[in-house]
Formats: structure tokens, sequence, C-alpha cells
């Protein structure tokens, strides 16, 4: 993976931000921070291909109760993954009060809970790092919101107080809990401050450029530590103006490209990704022009809809949308996944299915055992914002009680997912087969933790060595998937794809480049199809990537949930 430089200059972003003055005074803060850091090598890394592929996990989803759980994973990843995920996601690992790891405490500490900053680095050895930047918020627990409690200098501008001539009507809510929550000062002062996410979860005021310098100096903190992937956490709500939707503006964007210039000078490598879980097109906004803001987004709008296709057993819309899934450059790719530690959201398919589409979802999703979080309108109704549950039981028909083909549509699913343009990312659990975990639900009170389950390493163990276990049935043949992908030049991020209509019940596409041509067929329904590519192949011979060979492209059978990588010879 590689990083390049484009846009304006560090200098020319603050100006911009905070005017010529206060512009200078932060360029000066910043410059102070890089200048102990050697000229970079820009050639390394030359892009992205075909063999990236990230594992998302939290720090202890595996446990032995003997080492610390980051001794653990590190452990099973070296066994089991090594050669097949060139990066691992490593969720938040640091002290916090709330939200899993997403409330920070202290952004330069490691949960001693989970180990240290040596068992993190540890990983390097084998495995790219992605860490989790939140940069939107912190712990009301933590010693920078204690000291503007107190008022000491310095963070007297730490958090956005709402006064009574702030207008937050229009304000975009990612949950349905009060925007503001009142805090009293050492001084007796009582304060309403923002407070996005939770009332433990504090914003961040972006507007007070010594907050920005701090947050400049934990990103390089994590980039020395061996990061080479950043996760910009929440950034669509990072800058607030009085009056607007507080998401998207055009500050946040500059924040953006301002983190993006500071890494191509000092470390290149280094790739951005946004996480902003909204509408396709809002999303796909943080690209830039292609080089100047993040080298990689989240596709939020890919887990619903493939969830859609296979409830329905209907194609068509995926292939719609798929067809015009192109990132903006040869720097900049799709981070496609079906799961994560967050639930599958839907507001990336506003504009792309209608309201009924999604009221399916809700509907099936609670079939198959899984829970519903809503937003907040401006208007003071709800939405749906997001569907708990594992993607592995999500997958599962709703209308059986044991479903014969809930494992091979999960597959399937996942077949679609590693045949599109991007860097495929697989979250622990959906590699490990876990399903609904609705004891952390009753614990917690979380709707979240139906998908965080932590693993006994003695138990998984056993599971995975007993062919029959429902672990086993999908661990297996999802790791000879990945592997497969991982040798295919057809499947670099930067290869041509082309979306055929093959009736509605089969996703097909083609992934060229000058190496190879690939077939990916999936047929999404409970029925066998039988389709032909003589069209397009003519007597073009085809073989399975899976050892099949000799297959007549006039007439391809594909039983229910299954899926084919047909190579063209």
């Amino acid at each position: 993976m590689a990083s390049n430089a484009g846009g304006p200059g560090i200098g020319e972003i603050l100006q911009q931000l905070y005017g010529q003055a206060r512009g200078r005074r932060a360029l000066e803060k910043i410059e102070a921070l890089l200048s102990s850091w050697p000229e970079p090598d820009p050639d390394r890394h030359p892009g992205f291909s075909q063999s990236d592929m990230v594992l998302i996990t939290y720090g202890d989803s595996l446990r032995d109760g003997r080492r610390p759980p980051l001794q653990v994973l590190y452990d099973f990843a070296l066994k089991h993954f090594k050669d097949i995920f060139s990066a691992i996601h490593l969720l938040p690992f640091f002290p916090y009060s709330s939200d899993d790891g997403f409330a920070v405490i202290d952004y330069m500490k490691v949960n001693p809970d989970l180990g240290t900053w040596e068992d993190i680095r540890r990983f390097r050895d084998h495995f790219e790092l992605m860490f989790d930047f939140v940069l939107n918020h912190i712990s009301s627990r933590s010693p920078w919101f204690r000291a503007y409690l107190e008022g000491r200098p310095g963070f007297e501008n730490l958090a956005i107080e709402i006064t009574a001539d702030t207008d937050t009507s229009r304000v975009v809510r990612p949950r349905a809990l009060p925007l503001a929550t009142t805090f009293r000062k050492a001084d007796g002062t009582e304060v309403d401050l923002w407070t996005t996410f939770s009332a433990d979860q504090i914003d961040l005021n972006y507007k007070d450029i010594q907050v920005l310098v701090r947050m400049i100096e934990v990103m390089l903190f994590y980039v020395r530590q061996g990061a080479r992937i950043l996760r910009l956490d929440a950034v669509a709500y990072l800058w607030k103006e009085s009056g607007t939707s507080c998401i998207h503006l055009p500050q946040t964007h500059k924040v953006v490209q301002l983190l993006r210039a500071i890494l191509d000078r000092v470390a290149p490598e280094v790739i951005i990704i946004t996480e902003t879980n909204v509408p396709h097109q809002e999303n796909i906004s943080y690209f830039g022009d292609g080089y100047n803001e993040a080298q990689m987004v989240y596709n939020f709008t890919l887990p619903p809809m493939l969830l859609h296709t296979f409830l329905t057993r209907d194609a068509g819309p995926l292939s719609r949308w798929a067809s015009g899934l192109k990132a903006p450059s040869e720097r900049t790719a799709f981070f496609n996944f079906t799961a994560s530690h967050d639930g599958i959201g839907v507001r990336p398919l506003e504009g792309i299915l209608p309201p009924e589409a999604i009221e399916f979802l809700v509907r099936a999703v609670r079939q198959n055992g899984g829970l519903v979080s809503y937003r907040a309108n401006p208007d003071g109704s709800r939405s749906p914002y997001e569907l708990n549950i594992t993607y592995v039981d999500a997958m599962k028909n709703p209308g059986l009680q044991d479903d014969p083909l809930h494992i091979r549509r999960f597959l399937a699913s996942q077949a679609i997912q590693l045949c599109l343009p991007g860097v495929p990312a697989v979250y622990i659990h959906s590699v490990l087969g876990t399903r609904n975990y609705y004891e952390g639900v009753e614990e917690s009170g979380q709707a979240r933790r139906i998908n965080r389950r932590k693993l006994d390493l003695d138990r998984l163990h056993a599971q995975l060595q007993d062919p029959a276990s429902f672990r086993s049935q999908i661990f297996y043949p999802y790791l000879e998937m990945l592997k497969l992908r991982r040798n295919q030049p057809a499947f670099d991020p930067g290869a041509e794809m082309k979306v055929y209509d093959k009736g509605k019940r089969v996703f097909a596409c083609r992934r060229s480049c000058r190496q190879q041509d690939l077939w990916c067929l999936v047929n999404v329904s409970d029925q066998p199809v039988e389709i032909s590519l003589k069209d397009e192949c003519g007597s073009q011979p085809l073989s399975s990537l899976a050892g099949r060979t000799g297959i007549d492209s006039r007439a391809i059978r594909l039983e229910p949930c299954r899926w084919l990588w047909l190579e063209a010879r």
C-alpha cells in the first residue's frame, strides 16, 4: 500500500482553517513536532495489491486465562492467519471508560488488561498494523478533560460549550441520545458540553489550535509505534458550527487534508482510512480529489446491500450499484467489509434502495434474533441506524428454524465481498463463525455487544478441531477462500471490473488485468441456476480456481448459494 502527496501544503490548509495569524501559530507548533522526523523514502510500498487483506479484531477477542490477551491473539494469528492477512486492525487497545474502547482515557497507553506496547509491536514481525485514531471525542475520565474542568492553562477550550444562542436544530445525530451533557467545573460553573455519542464521550474542540496540535502529536506517536493504517473514527462529526448539520463540514475535510499532508511529508507509507457510516455519496467524499484526503474509505453500503441481496434472492440492486463502484484514483481503494465490531449500518442504503427495503431488513434481522439501534432526526422522530447481529446469523433464512443453506449462504456472501475492487477486511467473528452473543447484551445493556463475544481459546480450539461443528465448517472453507484470493492478480484493487446481468439470482462480474481474466459467479438464491457465458467467452475454455477444469462456458451450473471463480485461459 502506498501514499502520495497531493493538494495544498500544511501551512495553506492551516490558514484556511484558522486565518493567517492563528494559522501561522499552528504551523510553528506543528513544524516543531515534525522537525525530528527523518527524510522519508517516498518509494516505500509501491501500491495496493491483491495480497492486501485486513483482519479486524479486539485485542481480547481470544482469551486463555493465563496470558495477556494480546499474546493469545498473536499466537493464534501466527498459527492460522500468517500469509493470509497482510494486516491486523487492533480495535482500541487504550485505557477506556465505556463504549468498548472508544471512550479513550489515555491515547498513548495500552490497557494493562490487554498487554503492553511491546505485545503490540510484536505483531509487526508478520503483519502490518491498523490503529484507531479516536479523534472526535475523549473519555470524561481523561486527564485532559479533568484539566479542562479545572481550568488549567492550555485546556480551557478543550471541549465545545453549548450556550443559549447555539443553534443545534439542524444537527445530524448518529444516536437517539441527548446531544449535550451538563458538567460542573471546579469553580462551580455548570456547562452544557457537546457529547455526540454518549455522556461519557466529550467532543473535542478543533477550533482550538492546541487541541489540533495535541491530536497531531497522538497521530505521530501511533506512527512511531508501527501503525501502517490509521482509522479516523467518527471523523464526519469532527467540526461543529451553530446552525449547520455539523456533519461533513468543509472544515472537517480540511482537517483530513491536513493529516494527509502531514503524513505525506513524514511517513508517506501510512494510510488514512475514514469511518463515516453515512449514505454512499457522502461517504466517498472523503476520498477528496483522489490524492488529498483518505486513501481508503469503508465501503459502508456493501454490508446491508449484500444482506438485502441474499434475503431477497435478488442480485439486481447489488449488480446495478456495484457496476459504478470505482475509486477516484490509482492511489485510493475501497475498504470492503461485511462485518465489524459495530452493527450493519442502514443509512448507506439511502438513495439506493427504497425505505421499504430497509424496513424489510429490520424485520428479517429481528426474526434472526438481532436487534435494531436508532438515531434521532432533527424533527424529533427516530430512524433505524444499524442492525445489531453477527453477519453469520444475519445470513440465516428468517423463515426457517434450521436452515440447511445457512453456512453456504454466508460463505457465498463473502465470495462476493472478496471479488469486488478494493481491500477486503474480515472481522474475526466472521471467519470464526461466531453466533449472536445475547449474554453480552444482557450484561451490558448495549445492543452492539451481540457481535463482540470474547472467546475462550481452549473451547475454540476444540470446536475448530471438530469437523461437524458450525465454527469448523465456516473457518476452514473461509481460510481457503482467502488463500485463493490473495494469489490472483485480477483481484488487484486497480484491476478492471465489469458487472453482467445473468438474471436476478446470479451476481456475475469479470475482473481483468494484463496477467489474468477472472469470472466471479455467485448464486444468491436457494434454487440451482444454469447460466451461459458463451457470448462473453466464446469457445474460450474456463477452469475453476478451486480445481475444476474444462468448464463449458455455454452451460455453467450453480447450486444454491454456491460460488465459482473461473479463470479464462
